[in-house]
């Protein structure tokens, strides 16, 4: 394996990268900041569901791995004859040192406690000893795999849920993975709805519950429908807010509306767009997210 490296300015990464990937036969490419660790070093990601606050770094360093030095070495002349290539420079072209790159990916991933009793285990941990709750699963294309706060604080309501909370009827509105849907089933919930717009996420969501063990109808949104005794949506603030009627439609007399993905800045707006249906109070905090809750009023 063969690693070429290149220094980028911001308006050639894109179309350096796509040739790498699209027309080099690269196996792999990264675009990092070629200033990270400097004084000049620039953040581009912004809070979560606002733009980033630039389209890229000034200068970036571009890494493309290749199976053999030939390729690599070739990919370099071809990028360099290039008319439009004059401010692209070589940094380097190395052999990598052979690793188990499948044992360092999985190294990233350890169990994830929710609970004393109630794991996130991937498939190549043991569970811990204490752990009587456990959820099997890996990382994938959805969101969702217990290390977010937001996924953590769901799934810590799940567990600690209010006295009389109805697991009967459950829906889980984007369901991204069904960490959720998953985490409700081994609660003891009966009858689960996991819904969510991506087709991706409906079929992670079939195989993750599959692995699990656990038994629930996972679909698109039209799935959803009638009301539930608790309705979850991890997503973000401004998807919530123009769902609030759908969400607080689906929650029966008495029953409660779980929602995540909010900063905690965003608190007031969201108790504003849902005090039409149930009050929304924050139930649980977590670097910087917050968890809200709302029960709706019992029918006289």
């Amino acid at each position: 394996m063969f690693e070429l490296v290149l220094r980028v300015p911001q308006a050639l990464v894109e179309s350096v990268s796509d040739a790498l990937m699209d027309e080099l036969d690269a196996l792999s490419v990264s675009v990092e900041d070629a200033d990270a660790g400097t004084d000049v070093e620039k953040a581009l990601f912004g809070e979560p569901g606002m733009p980033a606050p630039a389209a890229g770094w000034d200068r970036s360093t571009i890494k493309a791995l290749f199976e053999t030095e030939p390729a690599a070495e070739k990919a370099a002349t071809l990028l360099l004859a290039q008319d439009w290539a004059q401010a692209l420079h070589v940094q380097a072209l190395a052999e990598m040192a052979d690793q188990d790159w499948v044992r360092i990916t999985q190294s990233q991933f350890a169990p994830v406690s929710i609970t004393p009793s109630f794991w996130v285990v991937p498939s190549w941990h043991e569970p811990p000893a204490a752990a009587t709750h456990i959820i099997r699963l890996d990382p994938g294309l959805a969101f969702g795999t217990g290390t977010h706060p937001t996924t953590r604080m769901c799934l810590r309501w799940l567990a600690d849920r209010p006295a009389g909370a109805d697991l009967s009827r459950v829906l889980d509105y984007g369901c991204g993975s069904g960490i959720l849907a998953i985490g409700a089933a081994l609660m003891g919930a009966q009858t689960i709805d996991a819904v969510d717009i991506d087709p991706a996420a409906v079929q992670s969501t079939r195989d993750n519950a599959a692995h699990n063990g656990v038994a629930l109808a996972a679909g698109l949104p039209h799935r959803a429908h009638g009301t539930y005794g608790v309705v979850l949506a991890n997503i973000l603030a401004t998807p919530l807010k123009l769902l609030a009627p759908l969400l607080a439609g689906h929650v029966q007399p008495g029953g409660w509306l779980v929602l995540a993905g909010i900063l905690a800045r965003q608190a007031d707006e969201i108790a504003a767009a849902y005090a039409p249906w149930l009050p929304m109070t924050v139930a649980a905090n977590e670097e910087g997210w917050i968890l809200m809750t709302g029960q709706r009023p019992a029918q006289a």
